[in-house]
C-alpha cells in the first residue's frame, strides 16, 4: 500500500521506443523493394550525417487483388542498404514469389539500440494488431555452413514455401573452352542463392566446353554433372545448392540430385515445430540450425 500523498513511478525507456519507433515507421510509405530505390538510401544517411547506416526495416509483399502484408521485421548492424540488398538478391532467386511484389520501410537509427533491441520492440507492437508472415521461419538465415546441411528444417520454413528457382538463367556464362572449375565459379556469381562447391585441383586441369546459348541453373548443373567423378554430386537443397564429394549420400531438405549418371528427386523431409518456433520473433541467423 501507499501513503494518500506519495506513490511510486517506474519510467520505462523500452516502451517509450516501441512506441516511438513503431510511429516513426506507420508514418512511411512503402517503396518498391528495387536497386535503384536501395542505392538512393546512402545518399539520404549521408544527409543526414548517419555513416554506419545500421537501422530497422519492415518487408511488405503484395498479392495481386489483396492488401499489402507486412512480412518481415528486422535490423541491420551492417547498412541498411546491405542487409535489404541481401534480402532483394534472395527473394529474386526463388519460386512461387515475384519481387514485383516485395517492398519496404526503413529507418537509420542514429543511437545505438542494439542492447535494447529495438526490431524486438516493433515486433511486439505489430503483434498487437496482426501478424509477421515471415519472422521466425528462417528467412534471414545466411548460409549456415557444411555443418547444417543436413538440417532437417521446419515444416514451416521459408525456404519450404519459396525455394531456389532451378529454372532461372545463369547469368555470365562464358561459351567455349575452359576449365570445370571456371565453369563452377562463374554459375556461382551468376545465380541468386548460394552454391557451395568442394574445390579440387583436378577441376582446374579438366577442360569442358560450355554451349552457346544462356543455360538455367538446372541445366548448368547437368552440364556440370557430366563431368562430375563418380563420388561427386551436386544437390539442389531448398534454400541452396552444393557440391561435394560424397555420393550417394543423401540430405533430408534436398530436392534434387545432379550425379554422373543422372539427376534423381527426393521430397525434402521436415519436422514439426515447437510452440516457441511458431511465435513470431526477431531472427538469430543461426537459430534454425540450432542442435
Amino acid at each position: 500500500m501507499t501513503d494518500g500523498y506519495s506513490d511510486q513511478f517506474r519510467l520505462s525507456i523500452t516502451e517509450a521506443l516501441s512506441k516511438q519507433l513503431y510511429a516513426a515507421l506507420k508514418r512511411l510509405e512503402p517503396a518498391p523493394l528495387t536497386q535503384e530505390n536501395l542505392d538512393a538510401l546512402a545518399p539520404q544517411a549521408e544527409k543526414l550525417g548517419l555513416p554506419n547506416m545500421s537501422g530497422v526495416y519492415q518487408l511488405f509483399r503484395q498479392l495481386p487483388g489483396k492488401e499489402r502484408q507486412l512480412t518481415y521485421v528486422g535490423k541491420a548492424d551492417e547498412p541498411l542498404p546491405d542487409r535489404l540488398g541481401n534480402h532483394l538478391y534472395k527473394l529474386s532467386g526463388r519460386e512461387g514469389i515475384s519481387i514485383d511484389e516485395m517492398s519496404f520501410k526503413c529507418l537509420f537509427v542514429e543511437e545505438d539500440l542494439s542492447s535494447v533491441s529495438p526490431e524486438k520492440m516493433l515486433i511486439k507492437e505489430h503483434l498487437k494488431t496482426g501478424k509477421i508472415v515471415w519472422n521466425n521461419r528462417g528467412f534471414g538465415n545466411n548460409d549456415p555452413g557444411r555443418n547444417r546441411d543436413r538440417t532437417v528444417i521446419k515444416s514451416n520454413h521459408f525456404d519450404l514455401e519459396f525455394p531456389i528457382d532451378l529454372s532461372r538463367k545463369v547469368e555470365g556464362l562464358t561459351p567455349g573452352v575452359q576449365s570445370l572449375h571456371q565453369v563452377l565459379s562463374d554459375i556461382k556469381s551468376g545465380i541468386p542463392f548460394n552454391f557451395r562447391f568442394k574445390h579440387s585441383a583436378a577441376f582446374k586441369e579438366l577442360l569442358v566446353t560450355v554451349p552457346d546459348g544462356e543455360m538455367t541453373v538446372d541445366e548448368a548443373f547437368r552440364f556440370v554433372a557430366q563431368y562430375l567423378p563418380e563420388k561427386w554430386q551436386i544437390c539442389a537443397l531448398l534454400g541452396w545448392a552444393i557440391m561435394y564429394d560424397d555420393s550417394p549420400s543423401t540430405y533430408p531438405s534436398a530436392r534434387y540430385y545432379y550425379r554422373l549418371d543422372g539427376v534423381s528427386t527426393q521430397k525434402p523431409k521436415t519436422r514439426k515445430p515447437s510452440k516457441s518456433e511458431t511465435e513470431d520473433a526477431v531472427e538469430d541467423e543461426d537459430a534454425e540450425f540450432a542442435e
